[in-house]
This record gives structure tokens, sequence and C-alpha cells, in this order.
């Protein structure tokens, strides 16, 4: 009789249509961010502060946080806060729920930048306006309850 110590704890081998679907979302993926790249570069920016600039177009957010959401080093996103800083994209401000904390905030310019950053991406944009409301609907769903699992 088996036990559990006899047979190695292993995932199973995915199977053909499970690796067909990883490398078309690695490949949307690969493309998203090469657009996003080329879009930046059109708005004089690294990718990197593009996508900062995204985050905080949505809402200020503390160096950390920034950090996490970014994954990078903490001081990489203080050089990248100063450079957006220096173009008037981005401020820092004291944090009302603790005034000790500084958070990095988008000016104006800087949330016209990022809307206009957005809206040069046709890439995902296009093919997804091919799709009906129900099934990009079914798409959000499912790539959210990936994202959870």
């Amino acid at each position: 009789m088996a036990t559990p110590h006899d047979t190695p704890n292993r995932t199973p081998r995915p199977d053909e249509l499970t690796m067909e679907v990883v490398d078309l979302i690695g490949s949307v993926v690969a493309r998203y961010h090469e657009e996003y790249e080329t879009a930046a570069g059109e708005h004089a920016l690294t990718g990197a502060q593009a996508r900062l600039l995204g985050l905080l177009s949505l809402e200020p957010l503390p160096m950390r946080r920034l950090a996490q959401r970014l994954k990078c080093e903490p001081s990489n996103v203080t050089g990248i806060v100063d450079r957006l800083e220096s173009r008037g994209l981005v401020e820092r401000r004291a944090d009302p729920a603790d005034r000790r904390v500084k958070v990095a905030a988008a000016t104006a310019e800087g949330r016209r930048v990022a809307r206009s950053l957005r809206e040069s991406l046709r890439f995902a944009r296009e093919p997804l306006a091919g799709l009906s409301e129900g099934e990009r609907v079914a798409l959000r769903d499912l790539l959210l309850r990936m994202l959870v699992s």
C-alpha cells in the first residue's frame, strides 16, 4: 500500500490548452509592455516613470507603497519621483492621515500626461473593442479570478 511519503508531491503537467493559454498571455503582456514603453517615450518618460505616474494619477501614495506596487526598492522610487517632480508632473505632500509621512501625488499636468499616455495605448483597446460587452465582462472576470487565486 502506498503512503503519502512514497509519492512526491508534484503539480501535474499542464495540458496543451493550458500551455497555449499561458503562451498567449505572455505574448499579450510582452506586446503591452512594448507599446507602453513606446508611448512613454513619446512623452519623454521611461517606462518606470510612466508606470509610477499612472499609479499616482489614481491616488497619492507613500513611497513605500509605490515601491511595493512597482516591485522595486524605495530608493529607486525616490529617484523616479525626483525626476517627475523636476518636470512638474508629481509633487510631494504630507499624508493627511499622518503628517510625518510624505506621499507623492500627480499634479494636474501629471494627470493630463497619464491620461494621454493611457489613451495612446491602442494595442489592447482596439482588439477589445471587437469583443462584445459580454465577452469583455467575461474576460475581465476570468482575469480577476486568475489574479485572486
